[in-house]
């Protein structure tokens, strides 16, 4: 069921979008974070591993 993890990536990128315009309090902003969490919730009890979705950022540099 990847569809449930492309729903929740794309959830918690329009998110983040709205934190970085409207800001973190703005009530659009959290109802869209929560809706991010619920599709993260619903792909990781269908088995999918959402922590290795999005990796530390110093995993991602080469030092």
């Amino acid at each position: 069921m990847p569809h449930l993890m492309q729903a929740a990536r794309a959830a918690q990128q329009r998110a983040a979008r709205a934190a970085a315009t409207i800001g973190a309090a703005h009530p659009r902003t959290r109802l869209l974070l929560a809706a991010a969490a619920a599709a993260a919730i619903a792909a990781w009890e269908t088995g999918h591993c959402v922590a290795e979705q999005h990796p530390h950022r110093r995993s991602q540099h080469k030092r």
